[in-house]
């Protein structure tokens, strides 16, 4: 009995995760058999030497022998978000992108966490640029932001750019000044940072209210050169949090904005734009990442001296994914050089880059949700990511045969026909064909572990046992029976192909992985050509792959 629900437990463990885990084993098991409480040494002893077992086993295998079992079907409660002071109807919330780089897989968590918040309240959506930065933003990124989002299965009710409410946020600046609560600085750079680190306010802060309109116009009108004087709030030259004492409100910067041109020469930093927008735009629930959190006590500061109305801001913690980074900084070199193939290189997790690798937008949703609001850092490797991905894929992908390095098997007496198979074995899908003669083709690695008298199956074909061994083989058919190998084959009409293998981007230097993409060559079925790029598939004992050309022979990325 003991022994049957360790076998049952660690088979489904090691397939859901490719390797079975004793401490996600063992809960399961004494659930289901409690009196193995009793001895939990031996316990313990019988589910490690199952894992041990297990792990010699390829999928195929391990899913043939959970076939012996019946297990309860999960159902798994999505938990909805409870939002403090949320009212139904009237949440408003944001997608605030910069225009300034791809999407990426954290974009995705404050984008999916707005949108299942605005959809548990039946709120509003808004599509805010934060385009308040002419140096560094590109009309570009639009398209590529708006595409991910859309392909993400998120939506929004309306588009608004920061870079429109220019005049409107000259006014509360000028009214900022006017009260007294904010100052024009002519002071450099360094003179502002070294006053700031001792504390201590630069003589441009006692500058009287109509000194200090008097040089804001010039910033305006053009009189004043880049660089030449700033805008800063009068918060608390004291405070611990450095982010208070007397932040910059307003730079000049002369580079053409990517759409509103020469229109402007003053231009908001975001610890104003980002306050007052949310709060002039109607936004009722802004997230805000983590790394922002010491600013938030300048956010509310900034609108009670304003008298706007202030949101409830939610904070939640950054996502990112072991060894890919996001970092427009150390991933532009490695782009612009050619060692990625671009900002949808399958090995980013940029929204382009996973969509190119196959994962599914609904996998990527349920990934960033299972993290909930919280303010918990995270950093899961992509195999958290994939276990969703494969949940999803495995019902709806057809099935064909890939045979990697593939090795020459002639078999005496296998006649040549066609066999039709199942796209499917699970669900109705068709079928496929496959020809078939005498010789066959078979995977290096199977080829290699095979001993000369041993009987095999070509699976969902025949019986073969292998005669000779040598650079290629020579076999002859055996009568049908139950056998334990079952091989991947390719014969007539079988197709070139080749499966390129996403790796992790950084070693473990934290420096560029030359192995970061792995190439393996070999034959598909000849029903592989009728595919089109991007169709999902999963190649049987192989994984699931997307189909990324059609160039000569056929390129596919391994998924998971």
């Amino acid at each position: 009995m003991l022994d049957s629900v360790i076998s049952k437990h660690v088979l489904k463990n090691a397939f859901d995760y490719g390797k079975a885990n004793a401490a996600s084993v063992v809960g399961k098991v004494i659930a289901e058999a409690p009196d193995c409480k009793k001895d939990m040494k031996n316990t313990m002893a019988k589910i490690s030497a199952e894992i041990a077992r297990v792990s010699k086993l390829n999928k195929q295998q391990i899913e043939s022998e959970m076939s012996k079992f019946e297990y309860a079907e999960k159902k798994e409660e999505k938990k909805e978000l409870e939002i403090e002071g949320a009212e139904e109807g009237k949440v408003v919330v944001r997608y605030p992108p910069e225009p300034n780089g791809w999407p990426h897989i954290g974009h995705a968590k404050a984008f999916t966490l707005s949108w299942a918040i605005a959809t548990r309240y039946k709120g509003k959506i808004m599509l805010r640029w934060d385009d308040t930065n002419p140096e560094a933003e590109k009309a570009e990124f639009l398209d590529a932001i708006r595409d991910g989002i859309k392909w993400l299965g998120l939506n929004w009710n309306k588009e608004e750019y920061c870079s429109d409410h220019i005049p409107e946020m000259y006014e509360l600046c000028e009214k900022l000044i006017s009260q007294g609560d904010a100052y024009a600085c002519s002071c450099s750079q360094d003179e502002i940072a070294k006053g700031r680190e001792n504390k201590k306010r630069c003589a441009c802060g006692s500058k009287k209210s109509a000194e200090n309109l008097a040089m804001w116009k010039k910033m305006l009108d053009g009189s004043i050169q880049e660089g030449g004087a700033t805008i800063r709030l009068k918060g608390d030259m004291s405070s611990d949090n450095t982010v208070m004492r007397d932040p910059t409100l307003f730079r000049i910067l002369t580079t053409p904005h990517y759409r509103q041109k020469n229109k402007y020469r003053v231009w908001p930093t975001y610890d104003f734009q980002g306050a007052v927008m949310d709060s002039v735009l109607g936004i009722t629930h802004p997230i805000r990442s983590k790394e922002y959190e010491l600013r938030d006590e300048l956010y509310i500061f900034l609108l009670k001296k304003l008298g706007l109305r202030i949101p409830k801001m939610i904070t939640i913690a950054r996502l990112a994914i072991k060894n890919a980074p996001i970092s427009k900084r150390l991933l532009r070199p490695l782009v612009e050089t050619g060692k990625l193939w671009g900002w949808d290189d399958p090995r980013l997790p940029t929204l382009a880059g996973l969509k190119r690798r196959g994962i599914l937008p609904e996998a990527i949703r349920d990934f960033v949700l299972s993290f909930g609001i919280s303010k918990v850092e995270s950093e899961p490797d992509w195999e958290a990511l994939l276990v969703g991905n494969r949940k999803l894929l495995d019902p709806i992908s057809p099935h064909y045969f890939f045979v990697p390095e593939p090795v020459e098997l002639k078999v005496k007496g296998l006649e040549k026909k066609t066999i039709e198979l199942k796209l499917n074995p699970k669900k109705d899908m068709g079928m496929r064909e496959l020809q078939v003669s005498d010789i066959v083709y078979i995977p290096k690695t199977d080829a290699g572990a095979l001993k000369e008298g041993e009987i095999f199956r070509l699976k969902d074909l025949c019986n073969v046992k292998l005669v000779k061994k040598g650079k290629s083989l020579s076999g002859e058919l055996a009568p049908d029976s139950q056998v334990d190998k079952k091989l991947q084959w390719a014969s007539d009409g079988r197709l070139e192909c080749e499966v390129l293998t996403p790796k992790d981007l950084l070693d473990a230097k934290g420096e560029f992985n030359q192995k970061s993409l792995e190439a393996v060559k070999g034959y598909c079925e000849p029903g592989c050509a009728s595919l089109a790029v991007g169709d999902m598939i999963q190649f049987e004992r192989f994984g699931f792959c997307r189909l990324d050309k059609k160039d000569g022979k056929l390129v596919f990325v391994f998924t998971c």
